[in-house]
């Protein structure tokens, strides 16, 4: 059968409850984390004063309980960032969906502990459990990507990409709606509203394994060529895969002199020089974007714009609503329009958001319609940001990096998310202090910057295969090969035709660099032209002067003046 006679792989129905499995086990649980201590937190903040006057018979002073909150948030970020600098181990030890069933245990033990806080008498309790749930979801968000992007055939990795945002998104909005006060976000509820984080580990513990593991991790790393293949069966439909096995086998011969690539070597390396800096700054973009503060900001906009403040939370989990509406159509587009185009879109449109409500915050005092317009740009933040900037970073890590370096990639990306997520939390209450409704400045001048690099450096990968994708970042990084071998990395390249670092630039500069150059090479060539010219000159006059002493007395007075038409 020829490549012509193959049909184009579509959604099986196990590549699409593999993908709702991981996705809801995993993902789900990152979201509904997120939002899930927000609602119930006064309550929360009661059960903490007074457990601590049954053992001391006294109150905790403002402080101590402010302190005692703020650890309870802030270890779900610390806990991320464990979890990402753990993602290297675990999936090249245990594999990709190995560890996502190891990491059931950070949930559904967390979940236990804090359901049972109160009973127990003890607020430590979900502390070391917020700790604990945030290591899951640092391993999930690196790692379900991965699993899906390697499960994936090429015309269906964006849209599968974009299914773990969508969970997460699902997962806020199911914490929102538990959350509300006539619901669980009461003084009995809150402990099962804590709890309810370990039913889909449970599910995902019961139903995963019965799915394959990533094929590219059992032919790659396990060597498991018969694996590899049932693997790819069980997942496109049909028994033709041996052209997907030659294609991972050319990215594992593409590798097989690099090796094993570590974090520290992942930033020695040449070859993956703009891989890595494209990460870097897509996942701090994503995380100091603002919409942390954005979220922050919602409930005060809406109690300005006239809604009652028992109905807010209507209106936020309205919010919740769009921005899983949002991320759906991203499932849908990603593969029409690509991810760059998705990429640009949401943070222009960030962009744009931020400076309006800007506008709109400060004059709203004065202008009757300006809280209106408060809440058209937080709504226009939220589609924006669910466009582009929250799905698409994690499925850019994904397509980017190959096996060997897959791994180490997600650790570099995953840190930076949690680092930014944990420094936006910590900074914002004092950028807000400081510079009030003008905040919104700083996130859009971060949204601009994401979105110029994004334009010149961000190539598209929709429809392309990794190693493809890699050959394109191989002339941006000026190497002849995806992993050329150590001193052979500019081997092959021509030479240089432009100045030095004109390869560095964005093609569309290409052309200005070029005019520039003959330019330049003009004016290098006038001082030679010009003494060419002078010797000319000399000679000339050397000339008329040998004639002129041959000639008698009056000749040589000069002649009359002629005018020249």
């Amino acid at each position: 059968m020829t490549d012509a006679d193959l049909p184009v792989p579509k959604l099986t129905p196990v590549l699409a409850f593999a993908t709702l499995i991981s996705a809801f086990g995993s993902s789900f649980q990152y979201g509904y984390n997120v939002a899930a201590i927000n609602s119930p937190s006064r309550f929360m903040q009661e059960f903490y004063n007074e457990t601590y006057y049954d053992r001391n018979t006294d109150y905790l002073s403002d402080f101590s309980l402010k302190l005692l909150w703020s650890l309870s948030v802030s270890m779900f970020p610390f806990g991320g960032l464990i979890g990402s600098l753990m993602v290297g181990f675990l999936v090249n030890k245990f594999g990709r969906k190995g560890t996502l069933l190891l990491n059931n245990v950070f949930s559904i033990g967390p979940a236990i502990l804090m359901g049972s806080s109160e009973v127990a008498g003890s607020f430590e309790i979900i502390i070391v459990a917020r700790l604990l749930v945030g290591i899951c979801a640092g391993l999930s968000s690196n790692v379900v990507p991965m699993y899906l992007g390697e499960l994936a055939p090429k015309n269906l990795r964006g849209a599968l990409g974009v299914v773990p945002q969508l969970f997460i998104t699902v997962g806020i909005l199911a914490a929102q709606i538990l959350g509300l006060r006539n619901v669980l976000a009461n003084e009995k509820g809150w402990p099962i509203l804590l709890g309810v984080t370990g039913i889909p580990a449970a599910v995902q513990l019961l139903l995963l394994p019965v799915f394959p593991e990533s094929p590219r991790y059992l032919l790659v790393q396990r060597k498991d060529l018969e694996a590899a293949r049932k693997a790819l069966r069980l997942l496109r439909g049909w028994d033709f895969v041996e052209d997907e096995v030659e294609e991972i086998r050319q990215e594992y011969e593409a590798e097989q002199a690099a090796g094993f690539i570590s974090v520290v070597k992942l930033f020695r390396i040449r070859s993956l020089r703009w891989q890595l800096i494209s990460i870097v700054v897509l996942m701090a973009g994503q995380q100091l974007s603002g919409v942390n503060a954005i979220y922050y900001y919602a409930d005060t906009i809406y109690e300005e714009a006239g809604v009652a403040k028992d109905n807010v939370q209507y209106v936020t989990a309205g919010t919740g609503a769009v921005n899983v509406a949002i991320t759906i159509l991203a499932v849908f587009v990603v593969e029409l329009l690509g991810r760059r185009i998705l990429l640009l879109l949401g943070f222009s449109a960030c962009f744009l958001a931020c400076c309006l409500l800007t506008v709109a915050l400060v004059l709203q005092a004065t202008v009757s319609w300006m809280p209106y317009l408060s809440i058209a740009c937080v709504l226009s933040y939220v589609i924006g940001h669910a466009l582009g900037p929250s799905p698409i970073p994690a499925l850019i890590i994904t397509e980017i990096f190959m096996q060997s370096s897959r791994s180490s990639a997600f650790m570099v990306g995953g840190s930076v998310h949690w680092i930014c997520n944990f420094a936006v939390g910590l900074l914002f209450p004092f950028i807000q202090e400081g510079l009030g409704s003008y905040c919104f400045i700083v996130f859009g001048g971060v949204c601009f910057l994401t979105a110029v690099f994004v334009f010149f450096v961000i190539p598209e990968t929709k429809d392309k295969t990794f190693m493809e994708i890699n050959l394109t970042f191989a002339k941006m990084n000026h190497v002849s090969e995806v992993y050329p071998a150590a001193g052979e990395e500019l081997k092959g390249i021509p030479e240089q035709t432009e100045p030095p670092g004109g390869k560095q630039l964005p093609d569309k500069l290409t052309l200005v660099s070029e005019e520039l150059q003959t330019v330049a090479d003009g004016l290098r060539e006038l001082p030679q032209k010009l003494r060419l010219v002078s010797e000319d000159l000399k000679v000339a006059s050397e000339a008329l002067k040998a004639v002129s002493e041959g000639l008698p007395e009056d000749s040589k007075q000069p002649p009359p003046p002629t005018v020249r038409l």
